[in-house]
């Protein structure tokens, strides 16, 4: 049983941040490669131009960190309702689902692991507006939701 989600949130919400901080690192050592490349006179294009290529893959990843941490601000901390929405956490017979944004597994501390996703990950749509009681297949299984908080 999830008894505390905000120690949930909080731990989405470090993910978040621990992604922003790690694109930002990145595109701050790739500004420094590309600044060190723009001093000597006999840089190698093809370096310059992965550099630039690196420069761009993360700042789009750094964006996309940015866009989820605003995504889970928006989440209602004390969020109830008794079928699936974005905020809910759904209880199935076998795992825990914390509707909010993509960051994977995530472990609390009385041991309990819970499957982060959004509202656009695909097992959301079968959950979507569902109820305690109910039950959805998804990838060839079937499941049963034991609650939802």
């Amino acid at each position: 049983m999830i008894n505390n989600k905000k120690e949930l949130f909080i731990k989405c919400e470090d993910a978040v941040n621990d992604k922003i901080d790690k694109y930002e690192k990145e595109l701050d050592m790739i500004r420094e490669s590309m600044e060190a490349n723009d001093v000597k006179t006999d840089y190698d294009e093809d370096n310059k131009g992965q550099l630039l290529n690196d420069f761009e893959k993360y700042a789009a990843r750094l964006n996309e960190a940015r866009e989820m941490k605003e995504k889970l601000e928006s989440i209602d901390r004390e969020h109830y309702s008794e079928t699936v929405d974005f905020g809910s956490v759904v209880e199935t017979q076998d795992h825990y689902y914390y509707v909010s944004v993509p960051v994977g597994e995530v472990e609390l501390e009385d041991g309990s692991t819970v499957f982060t996703i959004s509202t656009e990950a695909p097992i959301y749509e079968h959950l979507k507006g569902k109820k305690a009681g109910d039950s959805f297949s998804f990838n060839n299984n079937e499941f049963k939701i034991v609650n939802v908080h």
